[in-house]
């Protein structure tokens, strides 16, 4: 069970980078498509860039990592339904009331997500479960699930360079999401 997670977000970034996911989608998407496809451009922007898009912290769950943050935030929206961005419906559904604001976003991030999007768009429930649990997943802080970083980027493909990068980053708290 998840004891503590660290640091914060940028709200506006993360409900822009749904915003984008679900438009590119052309219909509603169900969390868990949502959550992987999040998770690869995450991988992918780390690997290449050191740093994450949104920066949400990433927890071990049963059918694979979770944006714990914004996992919490559509949670609490299925409960009182209270967004002007998103509808929740059948529990496990998001639908946007609006386009995203791509000025939000920068050519890296863009990439990364639509790289994301088509390698994973066609991917069945069980496919992306799958293809999700590898080792950063597998190696989850037993004490509150939450993925290592690094353990995200080496599993990304990060060469030794690169993870000492977002080693001394993590250290010095600028990765921070």
């Amino acid at each position: 069970m998840i004891k503590t997670i660290k640091g914060v977000i940028d709200g506006e970034k993360a409900n822009q980078v749904l915003l984008w996911i679900i438009d590119r989608l052309k219909s509603r998407v169900d969390f868990h498509k949502l959550f992987k496809i999040l998770y690869f451009a995450e991988q992918k922007h780390l690997v290449r860039y050191g740093r994450f898009i949104v920066g949400d912290v990433f927890v071990a769950m049963q059918h694979g990592p979770v944006p714990f943050r914004i996992y919490d935030f559509l949670i609490s929206l299925r409960q009182n339904s209270q967004s002007s961005y998103f509808v929740i419906s059948q529990n496990h559904y998001i639908e946007s009331t609006q386009k995203p604001d791509l000025e939000e976003f920068s050519e890296s991030e863009i990439r990364c997500l639509e790289e994301s999007v088509q390698e994973n768009k066609d991917l069945s429930f069980y496919e992306l479960s799958k293809k999700s649990h590898q080792i950063a997943w597998k190696n989850a802080n037993p004490e509150d699930d939450e993925m290592s970083f690094l353990e995200i980027a080496k599993e990304g493909g990060a060469n030794d360079e690169m993870l000492k990068y977002i080693g001394l980053n993590i250290e010095n708290q600028q990765i921070f999401f």
